[in-house]
């Protein structure tokens, strides 16, 4: 059954459900305060919490606990995202305009403590694509003690955002620039009187704002997470992370498209500061020159673009991917809480909010 169905966000997740749900055959409006654009344009501080331009954007295989089973709903939306970014860049239509490279992911970990799901990783039973597990002499020292190769791929951000963003326009798809209060809110709204479009009042809508609305929606689990990056001209042929014994990180993610290469980074839970410290920006590039020369250019050096900040709306207990009737009729689909994932997990979580939906449309049917 087709329906009007509002989208509340603009960020990567938003898209790819907006999308996913043109694909079923709904109509769809997305209401956003922010929407993709040239991230060269964008004012850092300004766009702070508008976190799709200034994500790393690419996908980093997280295993399942061998006994817990943590994570594994994730690597499954990993491997639907995965296999769609395949097809979206093998398309010969859309290939050029995607944003999309695939290229090889390098892991690092420290020990002297291996985390479980890495000592006793399958990577044929977790459909990991072209897995190798590195020897100790391709580790950049000795503090090392695990590391392994895989195919993977990044985006560079906003490319990427707005080929999805004109290809949900060309479908027919319909956007309003509004800040809203609560998901709640768009029920109260007339689509013609108060959003400037023809269509019918929305009976289903999708909250992918990020930041979940917090307490409005009835979730109180939601915090910032702040993470200061640098973005450098020098390019890497490779993804590479690399997990420090102290819970730390240094990493880096090629933008490509001559988007620079992101260098990183920190994740400091309930930060507001948006000013880059130029002392953090020298201890991430420094560390990440020690475990990966192969960026420095011809002088030894990085070329630095500019320091990045940026807000990750993260939760308590991880994603949050439900749905929940309202009172009063209409039904809210939450779809946010993914932290630094958003990328690698878009696609999966798209489907999930398409079978939410559809669940949803199906029993008002029945009942009806």
């Amino acid at each position: 059954m087709a329906e009007h169905i509002v989208v509340i966000g603009a960020g990567v997740i938003g898209l790819s459900a907006a999308l996913s749900l043109q694909d079923a055959g709904h109509s769809v409006t997305i209401i956003a305060r922010d929407f993709p654009g040239p991230a060269e344009t964008m004012d850092a501080v300004q766009h702070i919490n508008y976190t799709s331009p200034w994500g790393g954007a690419h996908n980093r295989w997280v295993p399942p606990h061998p006994t817990t089973g943590e994570n594994a709903r994730e690597h499954a939306m990993a491997l639907t995202t995965f296999a769609r970014m395949r097809t979206l860049s093998d398309t010969p239509s859309t290939a050029g305009a995607t944003g999309i490279s695939f290229m090889k992911g390098i892991e690092y970990l420290e020990g002297p403590v291996l985390p479980a799901e890495y000592v006793a990783l399958d990577a044929d039973k977790l459909s990991l694509p072209a897995f190798r597990v590195l020897d100790w002499t391709e580790f950049p020292d000795k503090r090392v003690q695990w590391g392994c190769e895989y195919d993977t791929w990044c985006v560079n951000p906003m490319v990427y955002c707005c080929f999805l963003l004109r290809r949900f326009v060309f479908r027919g798809g319909k956007i309003v620039r509004r800040e809203l209060r609560s998901p709640l809110e768009v029920f109260a709204l007339s689509p013609e009187k108060d959003l400037g479009i023809s269509a019918p009042p929305p009976k289903v809508v999708v909250n992918a704002s990020g930041n979940g609305f917090g307490g409005s929606s009835g979730d109180d689990g939601l915090f910032i997470t702040r993470g200061q990056t640098v973005l450098v001209a020098n390019t890497s042929v490779a993804t590479v992370t690399r997990q420090n014994a102290d819970g730390g990180w240094t990493f880096c993610v090629p933008r490509n498209y001559e988007g620079g290469t992101i260098i990183g980074g920190t994740k400091e839970p309930d930060n507001w500061d948006p000013n880059p410290s130029p002392e953090v920006r020298e201890t991430l590039l420094k560390t990440f020159a020690a475990t990966y020369p192969q960026i420095l250019d011809e002088k030894g050096g990085f070329t630095v673009i500019r320091d990045i900040v940026g807000r990750r709306p993260t939760r308590k207990g991880g994603l949050r991917l439900e749905g929940e009737a309202v009172q009063g009729g209409g039904f809210v689909m939450h779809a946010y809480g993914l932290g630094g994932r958003g990328y690698e997990l878009s696609w999966g979580v798209a489907e999930g909010v398409v079978e939410g939906v559809q669940e949803y449309l199906k029993g008002r049917t029945v009942e009806t």
